[in-house]
């Protein structure tokens, strides 16, 4: 035996025996003293392949030697359909009725597809292999190798090298996180194979379900549908560091901080170390034991580190009630003084808290001051396709509405969707989701429960360190029975959730947690404008009871409601149906429409024939629905607003869209902002001027947090031919976060069957602060009360805009001029009507040069938007300026009556 196996042997010896402490402190100083490699995403270079053309095993599939010949291929995160759709194995999935044709697309339309058991001959009904070939960077030896997986749809087998690393029996749960310690399997330095066997979820899982919003794909989004990859630490590694904050009301003047992280000994062998912690100048640390592969939380309190008790805390605030001001956390465990492990975040200081009003709606504080939670709900992509770029584009776009909270119903996003939420100031209300398993709990195995638990705890360690969440919803369409809340509640204390949690999305009392405070009692399909506002607490004479809660009236905090369908403008409506479908409306739109109960859009359109006439072209048709769904989602806001803090919380369903639809959303899916998404951010400015439907009153609402003194409020009456009928001007206090009746309309005599109202708001300067315009009826638009459902009450007398066919033609005069700034592209349109008429709902678009396509997307100050006699106006559009390329932007305009 020569020295140097004499010295291999009592190595081997050595670590049988002595601590890991021990012999990590041996470790020469420059394998130790630095920080953890950076990640390494395995994003590129996989190959994919249906179980049924493979016959090898995955020890086998996970080695060099197997050769994936005739395999697609595919970049992950994806879905299995995803990847056959991006290597053009099937055409375009969102386009007219193609979905259908996909194979194993046999379900009902309209049907909820997660409930229903996939056909056996249905390709998605087996197992597919998804293999990566990489190279381990050679750095990698000596220390912990770490397989990470955001999120596997449902079932997989994993292989690495040979080995198993993991059997389905393990990995189970769309909405669970999997880390594996595979360093005993990886190949530093050396070519890597990793195999990945997925099987779809059964009627019978835990999954993902879009439930009525749009149809599901045929594979039920199996697949690696979150990002994998591989990362190191030395024996420990640190995960999940969060700062929880208690302020010291009602001065907030101080924050008792409480930090926690979780730490993993990835040996086989007792390990002593220290977990460190820093906050700006503020250090902290405490020793940490750790048995052989065991996984712990460990807790800093401000009682036992008086250094944790904040001073004047720059507090972190919902971009509308200040600045989201953050804080950085760095973390590390070290042995022997070694650096094992260490991470950087970031948290924010602030305290949320809810409780009940004098009506049972809950109510919601930050830092102690109330908020008013309007919102809207948040959709993936129907093959959960994410990119960066379009993230950013749709918070632009709810930041530019003045929404201050986007809900996810069990759609629970990326590590970026927080981080940007964190950064921007913008709440997010997140939860599990309805209507497919998770909600069948009668049905639940014991393995069900553990899936459940551990999804819940993954969640809530990702989520818990974000300031933007609001609160954490236990069910949706239902409350949990109270084994599982119970057990969901355990988990949420155990893992220091920081914020209210809420029993389901409903008025469904629990015998756990009693009221929630919430009411989920659409509507869902169309309504007329004065729903919200006559809808109150104490219901109708002849009302029915939508849910739990009352109807969807502007009291109380209404989960998800709308005004029903939103069809796009007619750009998208010929993106999504095709020339050929264009009109009249047939199975094609409703095939983009949703499922359940709203199959069609039969309900709008029919207000929509008798409110502004019928239609005989698809272009008629978009643009008078263009200014029913500005009406509706107007009314909506502006109702909730108006009747704070009575009202506290309202989400539109939805924000957005899965695929192109007709229905429920305030922009389209091709980013394209219609009448929806105006009407949302003429209702939610800063000061704004209010129309009460149900008394004919001017209120003047505040959602900012300072008071505003000595405003100008002018209300003006005109008839159809621009002639003023009433006017009448106020000055009025606005204090932060008020709602003040200003007065009520009198009787006005003389107008026209269609009329128009316009408030405008000045401050002491004269500068317009706030605005609005309404087309009103004199023919009185009533509610069918008696037969309200749970989705809808229908309209027994309708308003009459037909006559707004009256109005004149106008030729504005525009002139336009752009400028570039940094990556933007600002385009500034003035707009000057030279008539005698109304120029009413006047659409611009900022084009591509002439007869090019529209830029997408694009934040504009104001659209569809009307012009007096004479009125001169300047609006701006702001744009990628990469969007452009060579060409110069062009202006384009249209309107009920702009030529």
């Amino acid at each position: 035996m020569n020295s140097g196996e004499r010295l291999a042997i009592t190595l081997l010896v050595l670590t049988q025996f002595l601590p890991i402490s021990f012999l990590y402190a041996q470790t020469p100083a420059a394998h130790v003293k630095h920080a953890a490699e950076p990640t390494l995403p395995l994003h590129d270079g996989w190959s994919l392949q249906t179980s049924t053309k493979v016959e090898a095993k995955g020890e086998v599939i996970s080695t060099p030697k197997f050769v994936p010949k005739g395999w697609h291929q595919a970049t992950v995160p994806t879905t299995v359909v995803a990847a056959l759709v991006k290597d053009k194995s099937f055409p375009d999935p969102l386009f007219g009725t193609n979905l259908r044709d996909f194979p194993g697309v046999n379900y009902p339309i309209g049907a909820n597809f997660s409930n229903i058991p996939m056909a056996p001959d249905s390709p998605y009904a087996v197992s597919w292999w998804y293999r990566k070939q990489l190279a381990v960077p050679a750095a990698y030896k000596g220390k912990t190798v770490w397989l990470k997986f955001n999120g596997i749809n449902y079932r997989a087998n994993i292989c690495l090298n040979g080995k198993q690393v993991a059997k389905d029996d393990d990995v189970a749960g769309a909405w669970r996180t999997y880390e594996f310690n595979v360093t005993d399997a990886a190949k530093p330095g050396a070519e890597n194979v990793l195999a990945v066997q997925v099987f779809s979820p059964t009627e019978h899982d835990l999954a993902i379900t879009f439930v009525d919003w749009n149809p599901a794909p045929p594979d039920k989004n199996m697949g690696l549908w979150r990002e994998v990859y591989l990362t190191t630490s030395g024996p420990v590694a640190l995960r999940y560091p969060t700062v929880v904050s208690k302020l010291n009301p009602p001065a907030n003047d101080s924050a008792r901080l409480t930090v926690t992280a979780q730490v993993k000994n990835g040996t086989n062998q007792a390990v002593k170390g220290k977990l460190k912690g820093e906050i700006e100048k503020v250090k902290f640390e405490q020793d940490v034991e750790l048995a052989p592969n065991e996984t712990k939380d460990v807790t800093f309190t401000p009682d036992n580190f008086q250094q944790l008790v904040s001073t004047s805390p720059r507090l972190w605030w919902p971009a509308q009630m200040g600045k989201p001001n953050l804080y950085p956390l760095h973390m590390e465990f070290e042995i022997n003084g070694a650096i094992s492990d260490h991470s950087s975040t970031q948290f924010g200081i602030r305290e949320i808290t809810s409780d009940l009003n004098s009506i049972g709606g809950r109510a919601f504080h930050i830092n102690g001051k109330n908020i008013l939670i309007r919102g809207g709900g948040w959709t993936p992509d129907l093959m959960l396709r994410e990119t960066s770029q379009r993230l950013h584009d749709e918070f632009r776009y709810v930041e530019d509405m003045g929404l201050n909270t986007v809900r996810l119903e069990g759609k629970l996003e990326t590590q970026e969707f927080f981080d940007t939420a964190d950064r921007d100031g913008v709440l997010v209300m997140a939860g599990w989701c309805c209507c497919d398993f998770w909600e069948r709990w009668p049905r639940w195995q014991p393995k069900d429960f553990e899936i459940a638990k551990q999804s819940l705890r993954d969640q809530i360690y990702r989520l818990r360190s974000h300031p933007s969440l609001v609160m954490w919803l236990n069910g949706s369409d239902n409350p949990p029975p109270p084994d599982v809340e119970q057990m969901y509640l355990d988990v949420e204390k155990e893992l220091f959730w920081p914020n209210p949690v809420v029993s389901s999305a409903t008025g469904k009392q629990t015998s756990v947690t009693g009221d929630s405070g919430v009411k989920m009692t659409g509507p869902y399909e169309y309504v007329a404008p004065s729903y919200w506002e006559v809808d109150t607490p104490q219901g109708q004479p002849d009302r029915k009871q939508c849910n739990p809660g009352g109807c969807g009236g502007a009291y109380g905090f209404n989960t998800e409601t709308s005004m029903g369908p939103a069809v796009p403008p007619v750009e998208s409506i010929r993106a999504m149906v095709g020339k050929a479908h264009m009109w009249p409306i047939d199975d094609v739109w409703n095939y983009h429409a949703g499922g359940g109960e709203f199959k069609t859009i039969g309900v709008f359109s029919d207000a929509l024939a008798n409110r502004y006439g019928k239609s005989d072209n698809v272009e008629d048709f978009a643009t008078k629905s263009q200014m029913q769904t500005y009406e509706g989602v107007r009314a909506m806001y502006e109702a909730y607003s108006r009747n704070k803090y009575q009202a506290t919380g309202v989400i539109q369903w939805m924000l957005n869209n899965a695929w192109p639809s007709m229905i429920w959303h305030l922009y389209d899916y091709y980013l394209r902002p219609g009448g929806g998404y105006f009407g949302a951010k003429r209702a939610l400015e800063a000061l704004h001027p209010i129309y009460g439907y149900d008394d004919h009153s001017i209120w003047v609402v505040s959602s900012q947090y300072e008071d505003a003194k000595g405003l100008r409020l002018t209300t003006k009456i005109y008839n159809l031919d621009a002639t003023e009928k009433f006017t009448q001007s106020n000055t009025v206090d606005a204090p932060a976060d008020s709602t003040a009746k200003i007065f009520s309309l009198p009787d006005v005599s003389g107008l026209s069957p269609t009329y128009f109202l316009l408030l405008r708001l000045e401050d002491s300067t004269g500068k317009l602060v706030g605005s609005n315009l309404y087309w009103l009826s004199t023919k009185t638009e009533t509610l069918d009360w008696a037969k309200t459902s749970w989705w809808v009450t229908p309209t027994s007398s309708f308003a009459d805009y037909t006559a707004l066919s009256q109005l004149p033609k106008v030729k504005l005069k525009v002139t336009d001029r752009s400028e570039r700034k940094g990556e933007q592209e600002i385009t500034h349109v003035t707009l000057q009507n030279p008539s005698k008429s109304l120029a009413f709902f006047v659409r611009l678009k900022v084009d591509k040069g002439v007869k090019g396509e529209e830029i997408l997307p694009v934040v504009w100050e104001d659209n569809y938007i009307s012009l007096l006699p004479g009125e001169k106006r300047e609006i701006t559009a702001t744009y990628r300026a990469s969007e452009l390329g060579t060409a110069k932007p062009t202006i384009e305009v249209s309107g009920w009556n702009a030529e």
